[in-house]
């Protein structure tokens, strides 16, 4: 019966670790690039957990305990109150995380969820026909403890177990989408990458195509072969006649792979910056590992370049496709836009159409110079694909905000501009030009960036000192992480008064509230946390 308390215990703490370490495998791309390894070294304070208690409490039964049978008997139910209490705590934990991106129960995780039982299973049932020898019991305890304890590890190892069937589920759903993309000899397929601003581009595009065109986006930001996979085989029909596909990417040859997959005709490349600049080694293999886009499209094709960005102009480029130049401050580019003004309304701005002397007028609730780059973008596809400029027009100022990105939304008692999602050194300078042009009161409430490298510290203390040129107070979450910021706001001669620290984003609300009671506030929340939103 002691035996059974233990198991049951055992695993009520067992499938809260579980289903932690599933999510971060998931939003860690199954450990593509090592990336869950990664975040396990960066979360490693975990291990220093009550699992450590319970294998060295194994470790003594093994040795000490294994002939006394009551004594054995009491630290197993201690023991068991003890799995318990981790649950418990993992449960909390899992509760209060303040993720962007919730744990999704897919194929490939219920696949996982069954191999890592069966895992945990075979120690389980050989300690159950193995009761009658007490030491064995605590050896097999142990055996049980340990993978509890390194449950991380146990998730992954099913990973490696499930790769052989990860690989045929993979290419039978690639040859489904490779068929059915051949089913429709007219499609006109538009692939976008760039450091920032993908997905925003690729809705923007959207928005601005479907005037006069069937758009297929890939929804959210699903720009991974797989990510492209579902999107063919789920929404694509034969009324579809421009797929858009977002193509992320971490290491060079990514953006080459799904350009074979889906052969794009066209491709829109947006800023090129610094952004996983960890897992592509250098900032070379960032700007060769974005123009395999360009490059990979046919002798016929369309790619659309910006000639504000020096890391696009001053690129070789390896093949003699059309070339449209777009731009802001170049005057010699195909589509130019001048007179930009931006409120808590949105944007205003003229456009310049090469061989059009004309000025024509744009609005859009969009905020932001690089969201007029965006659109530009978009409007040199839309004039290539014989969209009117007055159609342009409606189109744009029909452009949906990008949730999570730029988004401003009232909140209680102050307006919020959430650029929650993806924050990068260029996304956070232009998130800190757009609350610099808002009245009232101005706030920021960011955690900081990741994932760049050896500058992560760097980039984020020019982002403390940019924060310092606009803002009126300055909400740091996590004291640890958000030192180089706070150095870039004390340097710039920012108020120490006037910058806030919290372990908790949640405890940023109720502090805003006090300052918007008399007066005009808005907040800007920049994060790039992806799994938690906060510090312990």
């Amino acid at each position: 019966m002691i035996i059974i308390i233990y198991i049951l215990s055992a695993f009520y703490a067992t499938f809260y670790k579980t289903k932690r370490s599933l999510h971060m495998l998931q939003q860690n791309l199954y450990n593509e690039n090592n990336r869950y390894l990664k975040w396990v070294g960066k979360n490693s304070k975990e291990f220093l957990d009550f699992d450590l208690l319970i294998v060295a409490t194994c470790l003594v039964g093994i040795f000490v305990l294994f002939d006394l049978d009551l004594i054995s008997s009491i630290c197993m139910l201690v023991i068991s109150a003890l799995w318990v209490f981790i649950g418990f705590k993992w449960n909390k934990i899992i509760e209060n995380d303040q993720n962007k991106k919730k744990l999704v129960v897919t194929a490939r995780i219920k696949r996982l969820i069954f191999t890592t039982s069966v895992l945990y299973a075979i120690p389980t049932i050989i300690l159950l026909f193995h009761l009658e020898n007490l030491k064995t019991v605590w050896i097999l305890l142990l055996i049980i403890s340990l993978m509890v304890y390194l449950n991380k590890f146990v998730a992954l190892l099913a990973v490696w177990i499930n790769h052989p069937v990860e690989r045929c589920v993979y290419y039978y759903y690639l040859h489904k989408a490779k068929t059915k993309l051949k089913s429709i000899p007219n499609l006109k397929v538009v692939g976008i990458t760039g450091s920032y601003g993908k997905t925003s581009s690729k809705n923007i595009l959207a928005d601005i195509l479907n005037v006069k065109y069937n758009t297929l986006p890939t929804p959210r930001n699903l720009n991974t072969p797989y990510g492209l996979m579902i999107t063919i085989n789920n929404h694509m029909d034969k009324f579809t006649e421009i797929f858009i596909a977002e193509m992320g990417a971490y290491v060079r040859g990514e953006v080459k792979a799904l350009c074979k997959f889906v052969k794009p005709k066209y491709g829109i490349l947006t800023r090129i910056g610094t952004a996983h600049l960890e897992s592509f080694g250098s900032e070379e293999n960032i700007q060769k590992g974005k123009f395999e886009l360009i490059e990979s499209l046919p002798a016929d094709g369309v790619g659309v370049l910006n000639k504000d960005d020096p890391k696009q102009v001053n690129y070789e480029l390896k093949n003699n496709v059309k070339i449209l130049w777009i731009g802001i401050d170049a005057e010699d580019v195909d589509v130019r836009a001048t007179d930009i003004k931006c409120n808590h309304d949105g944007t205003t701005f003229n456009v310049i159409f090469k061989g059009d002397k004309k000025k024509h007028e744009f609005q859009t609730k969009l905020l932001g110079k690089h969201n007029v780059y965006n659109i530009l973008a978009a409007l040199a596809l839309g004039r290539e694909f014989d969209i009117s400029v007055s159609d342009l027009q409606q189109s744009v100022k029909k452009v949906k905000p990008v949730e999570h990105r730029l988004e401003l939304k009232k909140l209680g008692n102050f307006f919020m501009i959430d650029d929650a999602y993806n924050s990068n050194p260029v996304g956070a300078e232009n998130a800190c030009k757009v609350l610099g042009m808002m009245p009232g009161t101005k706030i920021v409430v960011t955690p900081g960036m990741i994932e760049l490298g050896e500058k992560e510290n760097e980039y984020n203390k020019i982002f403390g000192e940019q924060i310092s040129e606009v803002a009126d107070y300055a909400i740091l979450i996590g004291e640890k992480k958000t030192k180089p910021i706070k150095e870039g706001l004390l340097t710039k001669g920012f108020d120490k008064d006037k910058v806030i620290v919290f372990n908790d984003v949640r405890e940023a609300y109720p502090y805003i509230e006090k300052i918007a009671k008399d007066k005009d506030v808005y907040a800007l929340f920049e994060n790039d946390l992806p799994d938690t939103y906060n510090e312990k």
